[in-house]
């Protein structure tokens, strides 16, 4: 009977696919592998489907995606919920392997080599952590607002994260943050991302302007403001979380106040550091906000108090990490992306390239193969991390933002198939699935254009590789398969 089941299961789950999704990803494929052909391609070779070239062998990649995305859909969908863990178990260990792994390439240990075969752990640990937090998210009881539940589901995160981290490959780290966006969808506090961005700010503001004198006063402008923002965010917190307007009132006119008065002394009386005046004035919002949450047991006065706490900890630990703990080369590439430093031949070298690249490509591109920057090979990684730079030039503006919109397309029509899944766990691996395809997205593009740090992460279906391209290939087609179920059920 369970033979029959399935094979009567087959034809179904091929009616009940979203083929719109299909179509797009047929479509980032091809656009991918063009690129790839013009990315690699070089002045009078004619024989772009080689195996020899990396052109020809992305066929190869791209092939063996489809056959394996075809296979997954043949599968029974009840398989990922079943063994959830057992998959996420065995990708943890690989990944905790490969910390050890004697092979290093490019500083990284994050690789598997078998013979011609390289394959990266990290790129498919994404849809096992995906399919660990669906089933743990899903189980009975479970709420976001319990803490111990909230807790298991971010141990589940940072557990991969951890090892990718051991390995020396800190983007690929980065990417699992992105389940934080599920995490939001599913009940999250948006406090979480405000702090998430406030550490952003704080980090880019005071980065930047640490060097940079207030007015005519001893102070450092970035850390004078840096304190100011942690003062007006708790503050505000007051009025959006506890929903008292008077206390938030009082609390920014005894800071504008008496932050004011300290200006204006240390301008026309006796300059000195408006600093000190701030990490005092800090302590006491934060004193302020402890004494009104014993005295009104209002547990959000103290969770605002930690927050304000903890963005001073953050801001001077990461001065510190910074100025003290990181490599020389990791610094400057900080300092170029935040416009402190230029290195147009050294950390800023590969932005600068891709910025001309994108930019010679005008509205309608150069054309395929005809690429000049691409060609001459002016810009490193051109076929991997920094393939986008190829579709701006030989495709211009047009050809960019068509690649931009089939994203944009794909990530709408996940987290619509993700909103209409009947249960809870098809939903959440679906948005963790949305979730990791706009981080990659975003980030790789942005790097790109010099908007976001050069961490090294592949475009989806566009960088040159088996290892990314099967695991975006695993990571969508496990989804499409769970729709698939849920239109069977339907039936």
């Amino acid at each position: 009977m369970p033979s029959n089941y399935t094979a009567d299961r087959q034809p179904g789950v091929l009616r009940s696919l979203d083929w719109w999704t299909i179509g797009i990803y047929i479509a980032l494929l091809t656009f991918g592998w063009v690129s790839v052909c013009g990315a690699s391609y070089t002045y009078g070779d004619t024989e772009i489907f080689s195996l020899s070239s990396r052109s020809g062998m992305q066929i190869v990649w791209i092939g063996t995606s489809i056959c394996l995305g075809f296979v997954i859909l043949m599968m029974d969908d009840r398989f990922f919920d079943t063994f959830a863990y057992v998959i996420y178990g065995l990708l943890v260990l690989l990944l905790f392997a490969t910390i050890f792994n004697p092979h290093s390439i490019k500083g990284s240990r994050s690789w598997l080599v078998f013979g011609p075969l390289r394959l990266q752990p990290a790129e498919f640990a994404k849809f096992a952590t995906a399919l660990a937090i669906a089933k743990f998210m899903s189980a009975y009881g479970f709420t976001m607002k319990n803490w111990k539940h909230f807790a298991g589901t971010c141990g589940i995160i940072f557990l991969p994260m951890l090892c990718i981290v051991g390995q020396r490959e800190t983007g690929s780290a980065l990417v699992y943050l992105s389940f934080f966006l599920m995490l939001y969808r599913e009940g999250m506090s948006g406090g979480f991302l405000f702090t998430g961005l406030a550490m952003v700010i704080y980090f880019v503001v005071g980065i930047k302007y640490e060097e940079i004198m207030l007015l005519d006063t001893p102070t450092s402008l970035g850390k004078f403001v840096v304190l100011l923002l942690v003062q007006i965010f708790s503050s505000v917190m007051v009025w959006v979380y506890v929903g008292d307007k008077g206390r938030t009132r009082l609390l920014l006119t005894y800071v504008f106040g008496i932050t004011g008065l300290a200006l204006l002394f240390s301008e026309f009386v006796i300059p000195f550091d408006i600093v000190w005046v701030q990490l005092v004035l800090s302590a006491c919002v934060i004193g302020y906000l402890v004494y009104n949450a014993m005295n009104t047991r209002f547990s959000n006065y103290f969770y605002i108090a930690l927050f304000a706490l903890g963005s001073i900890a953050f801001f001077y630990s990461a001065d510190y990490v910074l100025n003290d703990v990181m490599q020389p080369h990791q610094r400057v590439r900080i300092n170029v992306l935040l416009g402190l430093d230029e290195d147009l031949a050294g950390a800023g070298y590969n932005v600068h390239q891709s910025e001309i690249a994108i930019g010679s490509g005008g509205l309608q591109g150069k054309g395929f193969l005809n690429g000049t920057q691409t060609k001459l090979k002016f810009v490193p990684e051109q076929d991997t991390d920094f393939i986008f730079c190829t579709v701006g030039e030989e495709e211009g503006f047009l050809g960019s933002a068509s690649v931009l919109v089939l994203f944009l397309c794909l990530i709408l029509r996940l987290m619509y198939l993700a909103d209409r899944q009947p249960f809870k766990f098809g939903r959440v691996y679906g948005y963790c699935v949305a979730g990791i395809f706009l981080f990659h997205v975003f980030i790789n593009v942005g790097m790109v254009l010099g908007l976001t740090p050069v961490i090294g992460i592949p475009l989806p279906f566009f960088s040159y590789g088996g290892s990314s391209l099967w695991g975006f290939t695993i990571l969508l087609f496990i989804f499409l398969r769970i729709d698939a179920g849920r239109n069977l059920i339907r039936q």
